[in-house]
């Protein structure tokens, strides 16, 4: 890609970025949501949702924004360098009078980037540049600014992909050692189990750990849209999954057999539905590796504000049916669980077997985005201006440091929870509310010198206003003091 750091990729058009920010959205989260609400109470829960999803969509808007500012930041820097360079050679044509008019620092510096339009030139606010968040934060924040970002991102980013490195081999392993034959009730097995013969469940578990690495980690090395027909079908999965398990609730409720009775208020489950909900809507991160490839960004906010509401409609429906009709206390925390050991809600061994994979291809899918999201933010980090990776590093070196450490990880354990709870906490609140208002925050400050107030980004938010910014801002930090508070509290408990 000419004048970026990383490769804007194919295009593709905009029903397949919608099945993209589907696919990355909808995942782990969305099947530990009906516990959440079990424990929350309904009232509580479908009030919460509605308004973590509303300030997620909000700042999506912030980051699209901001993409389109630095777009046209970058080429109004092109620009600039093109007309020095024109100047260098005609200086000796120009009266000192002459060069002031030209090199002035208000109206006729902005006049060009608004009134000179080339044939054929696009929009400057055209988002054509994948521009990665660290890009975007290098351009718009200061070095402090710039290194708590890279913090934020990178602990959630590794945090996310040690998690999904984990819980598809656990998953598969469930599947392969577990007792799917009706009988198995709420059995718990150890890590030292038997699986097949003298191989122990810890040891089917990394085998199973080595095959997604195989598969899975070349992606790194390449572009996320290079699973695009990957994504498009396990997204059709992903619609018969939770279409099947809410049409298998809803025929337990209407036969009279739910056992379901959620309370309407409990504010000892507002804290964990918290921390699933923000997770469950997280996709600030990769927005420029899903957006940036769309061929025709028209309607690009129509596009990110129906996959929001359909998310949501999701979520909900799929949480209400669990609610009531299963009980709140047999509610497993991977909600796949209560169809696959159940015979009473399903008792066709086939349809069980697919939703206890159903987590593996939800989490494979994500899997690749947010590696080349990782490891795109690694070659932003480390990027001079002027400078070009060699081949080795850019291709390797790179894709390897991105990799290598949540395989690692996984392999030594996969009893992550403490580690995502507390830092994908912290980091995805950032990720989510802190970055996306910061960046909108000063891409307009910084754009507006050089643009003038009349320059019209074509793709700002609709909640343009400032009160915006600063409404998001006291939320996050709101959001923080109560997971901080959630943790303190749960550690008094234990």
């Amino acid at each position: 890609m000419a004048g970026g750091i990383t490769d804007t990729g194919e295009p593709y058009s905009p029903f397949v970025g919608l099945v993209y920010m589907f696919n990355l959205i909808v995942g782990t989260g969305a099947l530990t949501m009906p516990k959440a609400f079990a424990q929350a109470g309904w009232v509580v829960s479908l009030a919460l949702i509605t308004f973590l999803g509303f300030m997620s969509y909000m700042t999506t808007t912030f980051v699209i924004e901001a993409m389109a500012a630095a777009n046209a930041q970058l080429r109004w820097k092109r620009r600039e360098q093109e007309e020095q360079v024109e100047n260098s050679d005609s200086t000796s044509e120009y009266s000192d009078d002459d060069e002031v008019t030209c090199r002035g620092r208000s109206e006729p510096e902005t006049r060009p980037i608004l009134s000179v339009q080339r044939s054929g030139q696009a929009d400057h606010f055209d988002i054509m540049e994948r521009v990665e968040m660290g890009q975007m934060a290098s351009m718009f924040f200061n070095k402090v600014g710039v290194n708590m970002f890279y913090i934020c991102i990178i602990v959630y980013l590794y945090g996310d992909l040690a998690i999904y490195a984990a819980a598809v081999p656990i998953s598969l392993m469930e599947v392969a050692c577990g007792n799917h034959s009706c009988s198995a009730g709420s059995v718990k097995y150890n890590d030292t189990d038997p699986c097949w013969g003298s191989v122990t469940r810890k040891d089917a578990y990394r085998v199973f750990l080595s095959v997604f690495t195989v598969l899975l980690g070349p992606f790194t090395f390449f572009n996320a849209q290079k699973t695009k027909y990957l994504q498009i079908l396990t997204s059709l999965m992903r619609w018969i999954a939770f279409t099947m398990m809410i049409i298998l609730a809803v025929i337990r409720i209407g036969k009279d057999h739910g056992a379901g009775h959620p309370p309407v208020a409990s504010l000892s489950g507002v804290p964990n539905l918290f921390g699933v909900c923000v997770y469950s809507f997280m996709c600030q991160h990769s927005l420029p590796s899903l957006v940036t490839p769309i061929s025709n960004k028209k309607r690009v906010g129509s596009l990110v504000l129906f996959d929001y509401i359909l998310i949501l409609g999701f979520y909900v429906l799929l949480s209400f049916t669990a609610i009531f009709c299963f009980d709140s206390s047999l509610l497993y925390d991977m909600y796949t669980l209560n169809f696959t050991d159940n015979c009473d809600v399903l008792d066709i061994p086939v349809l069980r077997y697919f939703l206890g994979l159903f987590p593996v291809f939800t989490i494979s899918t994500n899997f690749p985005i947010i590696a080349v999201t990782l490891r795109n933010n690694w070659k932003t980090l480390f990027h001079r201006d002027g400078g070009t990776y060699p081949w080795v590093v850019d291709r390797v070196v790179f894709p390897l440091i991105t990799l290598v450490p949540p395989i690692v990880v996984a392999f030594c354990t996969h009893n992550l929870e403490s580690l995502v709870g507390i830092t994908g906490s912290y980091a995805g609140t950032g990720i989510q509310y802190i970055v996306p208002a910061f960046l909108v925050f000063y891409a307009r400050r910084h754009l507006e010198p050089v643009m003038g107030r009349d320059a019209i980004n074509k793709h700002r938010s609709p909640f343009r206003h400032s009160f915006w910014v600063w409404f998001v801002l006291l939320w996050a930090a709101f959001s923080l003091m109560f997971v901080t508070a959630n943790i303190i509290l749960t550690d008094t408990k234990k």
